[in-house]
This record gives C-alpha cells, sequence and structure tokens, in this order.
C-alpha cells in the first residue's frame, strides 16, 4: 500500500510531482503520468484539492445541458487515442457504447460528461487527498543556494508534501461585479443548483439573470421551464444574446497545432487572435437555444402572458435586499428609463476569472520571470521560467490564455497539455519556447 500524503510528508521523501487542484486539467495529469509509467519510468505524484470531492461545475449540470465541445476532447483521446481512460471506454464499461452511438452525437449531457470524470477520478483516489487547502510553497534551498525541491504549504504553514515539480491547476473563480455580494437570494450561476435547493418558497414569482452568455441563457432556460409560475427577466447590455462561432475552419483555434503557433507568435499577433475569436468562447450562446428562447418568448406574446422577459442595453445598476426577496433597480442605457423589479432571486451569470498563481506561489512567486505587463514568463511546456537558482520545476494548468491561447481554462486542450507537461518533467528540461527571451539566457537555467 502506498504512503499517505501525511505519512510521506512526515517522512520528507521528495515527489516527482505535486499537483495543487484535482478538476479536469491534473485529472488529465494523473492519466497522462499513468500511461507514461508504461514506457518503464514512473514519476511519483500527489494532488490536494479544497473541496470534499470530484466535482465539475455541480452546480450548472442542468437537465439537458449538453457539452459543447466533442466528446472526443476528454481527458485522454487527443493525446492517446487507445487510452483506457477516455470517453469511449467509460461507455464499454458503463454498457452504454451501442446506445450511445445510436444517439448520433457528439456533444453528450453534461451530466454525463461529469459522470465520466467521476469515474475516471475514482480510479485516482489514492493519490489525492480532498478536503485540503493549500495555501503557499516555499523553496528548499541547498548548501548551494540552489532550491532543486519545493515544500507545499497548508494552513498554519503545515507542510503537506515536498516536490521536485510543482503543477498548479486551480481553475476559476465566480465573477461577479463590483458591490454585489452572495447572499440567501443573490448569487453567481456557479451556484445555482445547490442554492435554488435552499431557496425559500417564492413569494414574488420572479426572478432576474444577469449576464448574455451561454451560462445566462441556459439559466433563464432553466428557471423558466422549471418554475412555471414564476416570471423570468434577463437582463444584459448587448441588444441581443450573440452565436457561438463553432464553425469548423474558426475550431482549429482550440487545436493543439494552434497553441503552439500562437504561443510562439509576437505579443500583437497573440493580442489580434484573441480579439478575432473571442467569440468562440465568452458571452456567446448556442443558436440552438437562442432560437428556443426566442420562440418562447414570442408564442408568450401571442397568448398573452408574457413570463420571460428580455431588457436588453440595459444595466443593474442597484440591489436592495427586503422582506421575502431583492428589489432590482435596472437603468435601459438607451433612453435612461428606470425599471425596479422585486424578485425572489437575483442569479449573475458573468463569468470567472482565472485564480493569480501568485497567490500560491508564497515565496516563490519573487524567483519568476515576468513579462513586461508583470505576467508569468511560461514556457511551450506550460513551465514558469524561473531564475537560475530555482532547479525545481514550477507548472501552470489554467490562466496562461495570454501565452497559449483561448483554450487555457477550456477542456478542449487538457489531454494534450497533461502530456507536454509529463514529457517536460520527465526530460527535465527548461526549453521555454518564449518569444523574445535570449537562448542562451535560458540555457543558463538549465
Amino acid at each position: 500500500m502506498s504512503e499517505s500524503p501525511a505519512e510521506r510528508s512526515r517522512s520528507r521523501r521528495p515527489l516527482d510531482l505535486v499537483g495543487v487542484g484535482f478538476g479536469p486539467a491534473n485529472l488529465a495529469l494523473a492519466v497522462a503520468l499513468r500511461e507514461h509509467s508504461t514506457t518503464g519510468t514512473t514519476l511519483e505524484a500527489a494532488f490536494f484539492e479544497r473541496r470534499d470531492r470530484f466535482g465539475w461545475h455541480p452546480g450548472m449540470l442542468l437537465e439537458g445541458a449538453t457539452l459543447q465541445v466533442s466528446f472526443l476532447k476528454d481527458l485522454a483521446t487527443l493525446r492517446n487515442p487507445a487510452s483506457e481512460y477516455g470517453f469511449l471506454f467509460y461507455l464499454h464499461a458503463k454498457g452504454r457504447l451501442a446506445d450511445f452511438v445510436n444517439h448520433k452525437t457528439l456533444f453528450p449531457t453534461r451530466v454525463e460528461f461529469n459522470d465520466y470524470l467521476e469515474w475516471v477520478a475514482a480510479l485516482f483516489a489514492h493519490q489525492v487527498t480532498y478536503g485540503t487547502t493549500v495555501r503557499g510553497a516555499r523553496p528548499v534551498w541547498d548548501a548551494h543556494g540552489d532550491a532543486g525541491h519545493i515544500e507545499v504549504l497548508g494552513d498554519d504553514g503545515e507542510v503537506l508534501d515536498r516536490t521536485r515539480n510543482l503543477v498548479l491547476a486551480p481553475g476559476l473563480r465566480p465573477r461577479l461585479p463590483k458591490d454585489v455580494h452572495v447572499s440567501e437570494r443573490v448569487w453567481h450561476n456557479a451556484d445555482l443548483l445547490t442554492r435554488l435547493a435552499d431557496l425559500p418558497p417564492l413569494t414574488r414569482r420572479r426572478f432576474a439573470v444577469v449576464g448574455a452568455g451561454q451560462s445566462a441563457a441556459e439559466v433563464t432556460d432553466h428557471l423558466h421551464r422549471n418554475y412555471p409560475e414564476a416570471e423570468v427577466y434577463s437582463i444584459f447590455t448587448r441588444y441581443g444574446y450573440s452565436p457561438a462561432d463553432d464553425s469548423p475552419f474558426a475550431n482549429r483555434i482550440f487545436d493543439a497545432e494552434a497553441v503552439d503557433e500562437f504561443h510562439a507568435a509576437p505579443e500583437d499577433v497573440r493580442r489580434s487572435l484573441l480579439d478575432y475569436h473571442a467569440n468562440t468562447n465568452y458571452s456567446v450562446v448556442d443558436l440552438e437555444l437562442i432560437e428556443e428562447l426566442y420562440r418562447r418568448a414570442y408564442q408568450e406574446k401571442v397568448v398573452g402572458r408574457e413570463r420571460l422577459r428580455i431588457l436588453n442595453v440595459s444595466r443593474v445598476v442597484g440591489l436592495d435586499e427586503v422582506t421575502d426577496g431583492v428589489r432590482v433597480h435596472v437603468d435601459h442605457l438607451a433612453t435612461g428609463a428606470s425599471t425596479v423589479l422585486d424578485c425572489d432571486a437575483v442569479v449573475f451569470a458573468t463569468g470567472y476569472r482565472p485564480v493569480d498563481p501568485a497567490e500560491l506561489l508564497g515565496d516563490l512567486a519573487g524567483h519568476c520571470r515576468l513579462d513586461d505587463e508583470g505576467r508569468l514568463l511560461v514556457g511551450a511546456d506550460y513551465r514558469v521560467l524561473t531564475d537560475p537558482s530555482v532547479k525545481a520545476g514550477i507548472y501552470l494548468q489554467g490562466g496562461t490564455e495570454y501565452a497559449h491561447g483561448l483554450s487555457s481554462s477550456l477542456l478542449s486542450n487538457v489531454a494534450v497539455r497533461a502530456g507536454d507537461v509529463v514529457r517536460s518533467i520527465a526530460g527535465g528540461t527548461r526549453d521555454s519556447g518564449v518569444p523574445g527571451v535570449d537562448p542562451a539566457s535560458v540555457a543558463a537555467l538549465s
């Protein structure tokens, strides 16, 4: 039986890798590590996850909501099509492979894909310590002034583990507008299902949903279908929902080859690509859902009972918590007209932001190299460039959109990226591939 992280921490035997966070990114890494071991080289790894169990957006596992990328962009297939950890192998293990083929879709429901992720995560449970928050990390200096190891720290500075390589995959945090605070009746869509389960009985029979992206449209759809006696107000600053560009040529921006090209491109080209193709991911909605919401709104006008209300070109300018509800103040941007809505709850579908790696790096942050905009310099292999004294590897899975493009925080590239990280760690190299960084200076870091 392998040692637990706590037992290993006491023995201070350094691991090859410690992963912070155990969502899809580091789960894909665990898969890649296990498959790498078949080459004859085993890399010892452990993971720490702040949640009590594996979960993938549990608050948004809405009935009927489907994955927005092909199931082939699972944890392993694009890296290893023969993997036993791919979605097709999962379907075979569950006895549903033929049924899924007959379904004729590339896009399973999110409920099913979450079940797949949980199925894989259970196979690695012995490597994960759940319910443990990593608070920081610090270099372990040797007699020569070099740091070949990193100590991973928990609450009160407790040393959770020691490692030769640290892989940060802390995920995303819900983004709320300034001055909006979570309460019993005001929340981010990330907590939708949990909050709805705890919501007191409706007295005002009205919801407000703020935002114009896929999550906002899905929340609007869910509330409208599941609360047939309530009005649902969708509030956003644009004129209407914008369709996502999921056309074949545009989708190439998520390919592994495109990620490599993006990383090697000059800064101005990177910015242009992000601007050109933002409509593949940000503040856009599947066209089928847009048309369904429009159909409902139109039909309600026909029958004279409008429950689905669209307040476009509008902004929420204030919230007042009142007895049994929330008073929402909305301004129409074009006319200046004001509307007051008394609601049972307000859902902000206002996106996410990546966790700043500096929050987890602690003392190590001061040894990391930054670009001209103060961002971490990250190599093509996702390794952070550090000063020469830090020999241990620091890797980022997520939060590197500026360096690796739009797929940085998405499922699209998790399998291939995990393979890149494993190869880098196994090879012990520091080939950064960072544009504008002198190769000689990179070599000096090795």
